[in-house]
């Protein structure tokens, strides 16, 4: 049976739930992906950022309480986790992915353009 995600430091029911929405079930499959792949794919599902949930997250996943980043180390995750929201931010504006788009087309789906709704 997965270990649940909750079950790494600083990370509760909550972050199963939100965890869950982006495919990622087990504490296992959070470290084997890293904070920053996981952390992306949050955002990806919805999550709203949030500094002190990612380093919190990555604190926990080096088994350290949420509040001992400081200093330089809080200094380099603040670069990261702002690296991280503006890679979600661009491939979410680049819409669906190209194996996606084609698999809608394949169906007869056609994804409404920016700015319009319903479908094309």
């Amino acid at each position: 049976m997965p270990v649940p995600v909750s079950s790494i430091r600083n990370l509760g029911p909550a972050s199963d739930r939100a965890f869950a929405l982006a495919g990622i079930t087990s504490a296992e499959q959070l470290r084997d992906l890293g904070a920053d792949t996981a952390y992306e794919q949050l955002l990806r599902h919805g999550t709203r950022p949030h500094f002190i949930g990612y380093y919190a997250m990555v604190m926990g996943l080096q088994g350290r309480p949420w509040n001992d980043c400081q200093g330089k180390e809080k200094t380099d995750l603040r670069r990261r986790f702002d690296l991280i929201c503006a890679r979600a931010k661009e491939l979410d504006e680049q819409g669906p992915s190209s194996a996606l788009a084609a698999e809608l087309d394949r169906i007869g789906v056609r994804l409404a353009k920016t700015g319009t709704r319903g479908l094309d």
